[in-house]
């Protein structure tokens, strides 16, 4: 099942996709059924209300028209894993992690398809990072790799836009500032629910940068696991519905290339992961 949020003119609406990717507007079939994904997350019935109204309206709709937006536009966490590809964090010159490297962004940096990654006036090295991003859909603490699954709602796109000259380029290295700008973690276009996905840790990734293929890997090669992240994270955080985990980017970043290759405006940038979906965003700069 493939989940978003739809932009209209009577404003947003919880959809569910066809296989023709027609969008279905859920609340229209199940009034009972939250007006936003966050809130299905939330509720306990939530996903499975959701699958029964866009099973009864992939026929008949109704369907609805817009701009979809990020999938989850306003997550409680942002919460990302740094270096969780080997390849990555050799050519970033980092020792490989012994357990995962995390870090955050803010939610307002949560920006949808389409819409325009803003270089700040402050940042000159902006670079791009394919990421499988997880969403919960059930809260926990203390959360045993065994029952991790039981807390994977599904999945999206994510972009982990990063401002290398203020990330490491500062003094301490301002990892939350160079990693938490605005439109700096564009997501979508779909929340993919886990039963579509089969093995997330079989997945191709790739990031086109205006056409070239500038990373192309698997999620095979993750050093930690989404287990390994769920239980990782929530022995100190408590996960709730909507909280998103980018897992981390492969090899081929722009900082890592000879010369750099960084954001600049008028680029386009797509990620795709297999069997989830393709990302696409413009990159803008700071008025």
């Amino acid at each position: 099942m493939r989940l978003g949020t739809l932009l209209t003119a009577d404003g947003p609406k919880l959809v569910g996709a066809t296989l023709d990717n027609r969008c279905v507007d859920l609340c229209a079939i199940d009034p009972q059924l939250p007006s936003t994904l966050k809130g299905t997350l939330a509720h306990p019935e939530g996903l499975a209300a959701a699958a029964g109204a866009l099973a009864h309206g992939l026929l008949r709709g109704p369907f609805v028209t817009g701009k979809l937006a990020a999938p989850v536009g306003d997550p409680g966490k942002v919460i990302c894993i740094g270096l969780n590809y080997r390849d990555h964090a050799a050519e970033s010159g980092s020792p490989i992690p012994t357990e995962p490297v995390v870090f955050s962004k803010f939610s307002q940096a949560v920006i949808g398809p389409e819409e325009a990654i803003v270089l700040p006036r402050a940042a000159h090295e902006v670079d791009y990072e394919a990421e499988l991003v997880v969403v919960i859909g059930k809260r926990g603490k203390n959360i045993p790799r065994e029952a991790a699954w039981q807390h994977v709602a599904g999945y999206t796109v994510g972009n982990d836009v990063s401002a290398r000259d203020w990330q490491k380029g500062r003094p301490g290295g301002q990892w939350l500032l160079g990693k938490t700008p605005d439109t700096f973690a564009p997501t979508g276009p779909w929340l993919v629910t886990a039963d579509e996905i089969g093995d997330p840790h079989a997945l191709r990734i790739q990031l086109r940068l205006n056409g070239e293929t500038m990373q192309n890997s698997s999620t095979k090669e993750l050093i930690f696991g989404i287990d390994h992240l769920i239980a990782h994270i929530s022995q100190l955080v408590t996960l709730q519905p909507g909280d998103l985990v980018f897992t981390g980017t492969p090899p081929g970043v722009g900082a890592a290339r000879k010369p750099p290759v960084f954001l600049k405006p008028g680029d386009r940038v797509e990620v795709e992961i297999e069997h989830v979906g393709v990302l696409k965003n413009v990159v803008a700069a700071e008025n």
